[in-house]
């Protein structure tokens, strides 16, 4: 692999492919009787995220040898490296709660932050088969697990224009709070869609959907991909009072406040 002379789109690319090879491992997991567990903070977690974490990191080794890497599984904030004004954010299993409900809607996702904005990133959803990139561009791939990405295969992602009223808002198939909800009730929603993970972004990106807010916690690991892959689809991830959404919060060890996430720009 190219290592930093690549493009931004040849970058994402290079992420889709190890989300494909980190998928081999997850998927027979997926099929098989096995274990779940719980982490200190009551997350879910299962070999599935172990197996994927390892095969990314090895590969994210070979592609950007010099870029630090904060991955969910591995990080420790003893031991996390420091990070400069360019690093990646590494989520193995997205929607763990999905995976041990065995719906499909738990994505592999690698991101590219620099400075302090998501600029490359790949949203893996094996058990469905679809591949979302961003770079400077988003596309959209069928792939099953393990097989090559094929650069002649994508499909452009744009989000849609945001309508004035009648809008379609996507919420989390496993997290809902009284302020979403309540957000919700303050927009023109004529729709309402739930979706497991990254999906919710890609859902944006493709032009399903218009809006995805969110006021519960999350990690930085958890959204990186995805905003990467909205914003090259022409949308954007913001504050809830339209400031950029910060990335790099290392004193917060990662913690997100809330965000709303629209399908384009305003106009």
């Amino acid at each position: 692999m190219r290592k930093l002379d690549q493009s931004r789109d040849e970058l994402a690319l290079a992420f889709g492919q190890l989300c494909s090879d980190a998928a081999v491992p997850v998927m027979e997991i997926y099929a098989s009787d096995f274990e779940v567990r719980f982490k200190g903070d009551n997350s879910p977690v299962s070999a599935a995220d172990e197996a994927a974490e390892l095969v990314i990191l090895k590969g994210l080794k070979t592609l950007l040898p010099d870029v630090p890497v904060i991955a969910e599984e591995s990080y420790d904030e003893r031991t996390a490296p420091q990070i400069g004004s360019r690093f990646l954010l590494v989520d193995p299993v997205d929607g763990t709660r999905e995976f041990i409900k065995r719906n499909g809607e738990f994505t592999i996702n690698i991101a590219l932050v620099e400075d302090g904005v998501p600029v490359v990133g790949a949203v893996y959803a094996p058990a469905i088969g679809k591949l979302f990139i961003g770079g400077d561009t988003a596309s959209i791939f069928s792939v099953s697990a393990g097989e090559a990405v094929q650069p002649s295969e994508a499909k452009t992602l744009q989000g849609r224009p945001r309508p004035d009223t009648g809008l379609t808002a996507v919420t989390s198939r496993s997290h809902q709070d009284e302020q979403t909800l309540k957000f919700l009730d303050e927009l023109a929603i004529e729709e309402a869609i739930s979706a497991g993970s990254s999906l919710k972004f890609c859902l944006l990106a493709q032009g399903l959907a218009d809006v995805y807010p969110r006021f519960g916690p999350t990690k930085e690991w958890d959204v990186a991909a995805g905003h990467a892959v909205l914003r090259a689809a022409g949308g954007d991830m913001t504050l809830p009072c339209g400031e950029a959404f910060p990335y790099g919060k290392q004193a917060d060890a990662y913690l997100n406040g809330a965000f709303i996430a629209w399908g384009a720009a305003s106009s």
